[in-house]
Formats: structure tokens, sequence, C-alpha cells
């Protein structure tokens, strides 16, 4: 399932502190380690995704890493959450 909206963990997690690189990448690795949410890797893969649009260098090295494990399909959910959310935050 894509990922288009917030989930009210996200929105919690990133109303609480300024949303940026560090918080996008923060939301990549809970997601690609299960930590604190369930393994979602096409999660992982738009926060990973956004992380590196704000210049991340490490998201863009992680993103590809969990790009590896999807399917085209499930890449193409990723990017479509990226950029709903970025239509929706910007």
């Amino acid at each position: 399932m894509a990922r288009l909206a917030l989930n009210e963990f996200e929105a919690g997690y990133l109303g609480s502190k300024t949303s940026d690189a560090d918080l996008f990448f923060d939301l990549g690795m809970m997601y690609a380690s299960g930590r604190s949410v369930a393994v979602d890797l096409v999660a992982a893969h738009k926060w990973f995704n956004l992380s590196a649009l704000r210049g991340k260098v490490a998201a863009k090295l992680h993103r590809e890493e969990v790009a590896s494990e999807l399917s085209s399909s499930q890449i193409a959910q990723a990017l479509q959450g990226a950029r709903a959310y970025l239509a929706a935050h910007h």
C-alpha cells in the first residue's frame, strides 16, 4: 500500500521536531529496521528519498539498499508517496 498521507505515528514524530533531512532519515531507518514500527520497506524508501532530496548523503546509500529489495511497483509506490508528501507540505 502506498504511503500517500502521514499516518498518526509519522505526523506525531514530525510534529514534535523540525522537519529536515535528519528526521526523514530517522523515519527511513525506523521503517527499514522495524524500530518502533512494523518493517515497511516502501515507507523506508520514501523517507530515505525525502532525506536524500534534502542533502543527506547516507540516505542515498540506504535508499539504494532498500530499492534492491523492492519490486518496480513498490519503488513506484514509494516515489508516489514522496511526491505526495512534497506536494502536501511545500
